[in-house]
């Protein structure tokens, strides 16, 4: 069995075990997913606990608002919410995907943008500011061809939370 196939199949079972821990939350009890997991940081690198944040941001999209703004060289996005627990889920998920872009591990997620991102990490710059209610995301480049795919990236996140997992939306996808 390839190692696509593999992967694919362990985030096709994550995504299952993950679907009934979603259906779980509500606006009022938005929580962090699988703190303390056995296999947090182990084998899946992290990625069981960032899962777990993504599917909780896809069940709550409906309490995310989010602006962005084409800037020269990039993008700025501010991406907020009224409860607290998930502006906490906001912040917590920028924050760790800015943690393993900078350490090169890459995040299994359904994208046509982020291979590309964490292939050229070290071609633009991150920034990111916490607000009382969530987060402002800024992301440059001076490389013209790395500019679209970062302003591409800022309209998938805005699809997620427009439309929850099915936000997903069309056009080629990859498994990572």
């Amino acid at each position: 069995m390839n190692r696509q196939l593999r992967l694919g199949i362990i985030l096709f079972l994550l995504t299952i075990s993950l679907a009934f821990t979603a259906g779980q939350i509500t606006q009022a009890t938005p929580r962090i997913a699988c703190q303390g997991c056995m296999m947090d940081g182990g084998m899946m690198g992290g990625n069981r606990q960032d899962m777990g944040i993504v599917h909780q941001l896809f069940a709550n999209h409906s309490l995310i608002r989010r602006t962005v703004k084409e800037i020269p060289g990039g993008v700025r996005t501010v991406t907020e919410s009224d409860i607290p627990q998930v502006t906490a889920l906001i912040q917590a998920h920028v924050k760790s995907m800015h943690r393993r872009v900078d350490e090169g591990r890459r995040f299994a997620m359904m994208s046509r943008t982020l291979p590309i991102m964490f292939r050229n990490a070290n071609r633009y710059e991150r920034k990111f500011e916490l607000t009382p209610k969530g987060i402002v995301v800024t992301k440059t480049s001076d490389d013209p061809n790395l500019v679209p795919v970062l302003r591409e990236h800022s309209r998938e996140v805005s699809g997620f939370v427009e439309g929850g997992k099915p936000g997903m939306g069309g056009g080629r996808r990859r498994w990572w």
